[in-house]
């Protein structure tokens, strides 16, 4: 019954809990986000709401808002909206530092601690001294072209299907590199696509590429930690396939990541922020 869930169903729910519950909400778009921002919340004073997706996120806050409920917050990814220049239209929304939760994680030490733990320093160092480069700088040079076929779907409006996407297709393991025809190949064979020309794509893409954009906006977490699962199985690990599975990989990350870095992000200093213009609701735990 989930698949139903609208942003009217969730305020709804949301203004049924206020009749007994006085505290603050604290809205997000997925299961996964709730279990990490549950690590940083005060369960006893906020309450986690999952609305499934950003739409029906930032359409239940915005019913919320039209009749003046106070004590709500809403965190989204921010994807490509800081690329587009787009900004929050209130003050209870905010948005992730990166392109979502994942390139957050993936941003700080966690990654680190997780490449301890299923990395071969030999492989690593190896990686390194071969190809110049981190192996977190390689997993974003990586995602960058993926990123931007993604952007150029959404901003021409060419819906192409990037949901299960076969990356050993177009990644080359042992560098971690792309092949960008084999990329477009392989997202419009999914996409069922095939009257979108190659080289229109290929364009699309270049015509917004720019120095100036920081990958870790450019590119969306779950490529990169697909990558990271390819990886780990050749280039810089040795593990099966099995073992270093994205969903896998994703949970270690949230176990990984402390509050220590998630206080030195801006959306931990725009929440305390919230706080101490929203009183007396609370969000965060003071541990």
């Amino acid at each position: 019954m989930r698949e139903y869930l609208t942003g009217a169903i969730v305020a709804n729910a949301i203004r049924l809990a206020r009749t007994q519950y006085s505290g603050s909400f604290l809205i997000v778009e997925g299961d996964a986000d709730a279990r990490l921002y549950k690590k940083f919340v005060d369960n006893s004073q906020c309450r986690v709401i999952v609305a499934l997706n950003k739409g029906n996120a930032v359409e239940a806050l915005f019913l919320l808002e039209e009749g003046a409920f106070s004590g709500v917050l809403a965190i989204v990814d921010a994807d490509f909206d800081v690329l587009e220049e787009k900004v929050s239209s209130s003050r209870n929304l905010l948005f992730t530092d990166t392109h979502d939760l994942e390139t957050m994680m993936l941003k700080s030490p966690a990654l680190d601690y997780v490449l301890d733990e299923f990395g071969s320093q030999g492989k690593m160092m190896a990686f390194v001294e071969k190809h110049g480069r981190s192996v977190r700088s390689a997993l974003l040079e990586c995602g960058l072209p993926v990123g931007y076929l993604r952007w150029a779907s959404l901003r021409h409006n060419l819906f192409l299907a990037f949901e299960g996407l076969d990356f050993e297709k177009f990644v080359d393991r042992a560098k971690l590199t792309v092949d960008i025809s084999q990329l477009i190949k392989t997202v419009k064979d999914k996409s069922q696509k095939q009257a979108i020309a190659e080289i229109d794509l290929h364009n699309k893409m270049e015509w917004l590429k720019s120095a100036s954009h920081d990958p870790y906006h450019v590119c969306c977490g779950h490529d990169l930690v697909c990558i990271l699962s390819l990886s780990l199985c050749k280039t810089v690990g040795s593990h099966n396939t099995k073992a270093v599975e994205p969903e896998i990989l994703e949970k270690l990350l949230r176990l990984a990541y402390e509050r220590s870095f998630f206080s030195k992000t801006d959306l931990y200093a725009f929440i305390l922020q919230w706080e101490e213009t929203n009183p007396p609701f609370v969000v965060l735990s003071k541990e």
